[in-house]
């Protein structure tokens, strides 16, 4: 069995980790945001479905496309930041299942019904976004997640139109860097195990 990871880690990913705000003025080349795709791809999905699509922002030209469609207070976090990635699920998940789940290819037909398809794409996508920011934090890397944003206007404008992409469908963004800790918030409490948990 392994061992618990040592302290200081829980700390860098959960205790001490702030959602970023504002960003210093350091890069994160390509090969980090690399390395935090190859981390966070490991993580467990229903059936290995992995469901979940990323297009990552880094030139001035995509965040102009970009500005318009985020909500006011967010357009600072998204330009600031070395990068900013749009978590989205794919509408066409199941093509790649008897390349994921290969003892069992017949399991993209679990999917058929359309409410079953839906939710299975949809919260396993949001799973990966989230394995993907603590992929992140576990490089030294800060995130600011966020869903202030034009759903519609987004699938518009990045997938709409691409042979790639074009059943890709937003979920929530996140920016990624190294966090300006000047510009961060108070820390919010959170719930107390009694106020959230139940065991029976």
């Amino acid at each position: 069995m392994p061992d618990p990871l040592l302290d200081i880690a829980f700390d860098q990913l959960f205790r001490e980790a702030r959602t970023a705000n504002a960003w210093q003025e350091k890069d994160v080349p390509e090969v980090i945001v690399r390395a935090v795709y190859d981390l966070m791809k490991w993580a467990a999905t229903s059936a290995n479905i992995s469901p979940a699509r990323f297009l990552w922002i880094r030139s001035d030209a995509a965040k102009a496309r970009l500005k318009p469609l985020l909500m006011e207070a967010n357009v600072s976090k998204v330009l600031g930041a070395p990068w900013t990635v749009i978590i989205a699920w794919d509408e066409k998940f199941e093509e790649k299942v008897p390349q994921l789940f290969p003892h069992n290819p017949e399991a993209k037909d679990w999917f058929a019904d359309k409410d079953v398809h839906f939710d299975a794409a949809f919260r396993n996508g949001t799973l990966q976004g989230a394995y993907l920011m603590l992929a992140a934090r576990a490089l030294g890397l800060d995130c600011g997640p966020m869903s202030g944003f034009d759903r519609p206007g987004v699938n518009a404008e990045f997938f709409a139109n691409d042979d790639k992409m074009r059943h890709w469908k937003s979920n929530f963004i996140c920016a990624i860097g190294y966090g300006d800790d000047t510009a961060l918030f108070e820390r919010s409490p959170r719930l107390a195990f009694e106020d959230a948990n139940t065991v029976l």
